[in-house]
């Protein structure tokens, strides 16, 4: 098993940045592939990025593409989300996720989640 722990999150204007980070404990960080995801008030969760194992792949949504990056630090058990040129339909609550299997979009994949945080731009 694998706790999650998301942190990061803030108000900040459009154009703005933001860092959000992910604490994993219980388990070797490495055994999994690592997502985060997002949900906006009166939406379902989508996909935004994904990360492999080794961090050698990654995987972003069209509409965070060129703007998010996903990294991860298996050293210090941490996942990253840095997220640039933010827009106000990037607010949200942000999740990160486990895999034990696999590097993918859909949510089925994934086997633990973490809290949640939440990201709020303004106009």
């Amino acid at each position: 098993q694998v706790q999650l722990v998301e942190s990061g999150g803030g108000l900040v204007q459009a154009g703005g940045s933001l860092r959000l980070s992910c604490l994993a404990s219980g388990r070797t960080f490495s055994l999994y592939s690592m997502g985060w995801f997002r949900q906006a008030p009166g939406k379902e969760r989508a996909f935004v990025a994904a990360i492999s194992k080794s961090g050698s792949s990654t995987y972003y949504a069209d509409s965070v593409k060129s703007r998010f990056t996903i990294s991860r630090d298996n050293a210090k058990n941490t996942l990253y989300l840095e997220m640039n040129t933010l827009k106000p339909e990037d607010t949200a609550v942000y999740y990160c996720a486990a895999s034990n299997t696999a590097f993918g979009t859909g949510r089925q994949l994934y086997d633990y989640w973490g809290q949640g945080t939440q990201v709020t731009v303004s106009s």
